[in-house]
């Protein structure tokens, strides 16, 4: 049972996720499209909880349309996994987006190597990411990429007044 309103059986507090964060692979189908094109499918993700961030659904290479994105020259870097790579669509789907759609390690530090080049999607970058068939709802802010779903409750790092969390 979660601590801020996670009581309902099958639903999780983002306030009960540990820091660092924590992995889990997840079986559930996980479907990502746009432009009416999947650009992933797959049924062996890895989750990414942390504390505050409804989680991150992390979708094997292999199981991402990898043709149909380019490498973005953009880099980041998290405390705990290490260097982000980002990943925009590629000219095969329409004019260039603003922002990068995914984003992935490749070679993250050892406590994170279960998503070594793996891909994490915006789900407000994209037209369309599910979670067996749920549609889901970005975290707000724009900056993380935390997928929310009916089973994940909040608050969610990333409205107003949060980035102190």
């Amino acid at each position: 049972m979660g601590t801020n309103g996670a009581d309902t059986p099958g639903t999780e507090s983002v306030w009960d996720y540990p820091r660092p964060p924590r992995i889990e692979p997840d079986t559930r189908h996980v479907m990502v499209w746009h432009a009416g094109v999947p650009l992933a499918d797959s049924r062996r993700c890895v989750r990414v909880l942390e504390t505050s961030h409804p989680p991150v659904f992390y979708v094997p290479r292999t199981d991402v349309r990898m043709e149909l994105l380019r490498a973005s020259e953009h880099r980041s870097v998290c405390e705990w996994k290490g260097t982000a790579t980002y990943w925009d669509l590629g000219p095969e789907l329409g004019p260039p987006s603003a922002a990068p759609v995914a984003w992935s390690y490749e070679a993250p530090r050892p406590d994170y190597a279960p998503i070594a080049g793996h891909l994490a999607f915006h789900a407000d970058r994209v037209d369309t990411c599910t979670v067996d068939g749920e549609r889901v709802r970005a975290q707000p802010g724009g900056f993380y990429g935390g997928w929310i779903t009916d089973g994940i409750t909040g608050p969610f790092k990333g409205v107003p007044g949060s980035w102190g969390w």
